[in-house]
């Protein structure tokens, strides 16, 4: 602990540079009147590193949480996917069946299942494209990153 030199230059015990138990509704001008330069350039150290390791921590854990959904929701689509296609191909069989008999031609039949089903197709993938622009990622971590500049300035409140 060090303390601050008298008029006489030896120090006196009782003056402290930096209070090991601030009061509680001591302000930070306070704080660095008293604080010597690397005390306060360790406390900024200190805040920086809680802080950065704070957003690391918030970043892991919406990755996480994102992936878990991901996966089971991955695990659901492709369960989903699998009894959509197996129906889908009985059903395009059977229209198949009833348009050849209906045209007397089971190419031109065949032929046209497959143009419904390249409008179909055509029409998911653009769907699929638009939804692909809506994902926004990990939107607290990107909000809570921002405010670290005016936070390490002293801005907190700015945005």
């Amino acid at each position: 602990m060090s303390t601050w030199p008298d008029a006489a230059g030896a120090h006196a015990p009782d003056r402290t540079a930096y209070a090991e138990t601030p009061d509680i509704g001591e302000g930070a001008h306070d704080k660095a009147e008293r604080a010597s330069l690397g005390e306060l350039v360790g406390d900024i150290s200190q805040g920086l590193t809680t802080l950065l390791r704070q957003e690391v921590e918030l970043a892991k854990a919406e990755a996480r949480e994102s992936a878990t959904r991901a996966g089971k929701a991955a695990g659901q689509f492709g369960g989903a996917a699998l009894a959509a296609w197996m129906t889908l191909l009985f059903l395009s069989l059977a229209v198949w069946e009833w348009l050849s008999s209906a045209m007397e031609s089971r190419g031109w039949a065949a032929i046209v299942v497959m143009a419904v089903w390249g409008i179909a197709a055509a029409v998911l993938a653009m769907l699929g494209r638009r939804t692909t622009r809506q994902i926004q990622g990990m939107p607290r971590t990107t909000e809570t990153a921002k405010r670290v500049p005016d936070a390490l300035m002293g801005n907190e409140e700015a945005r």
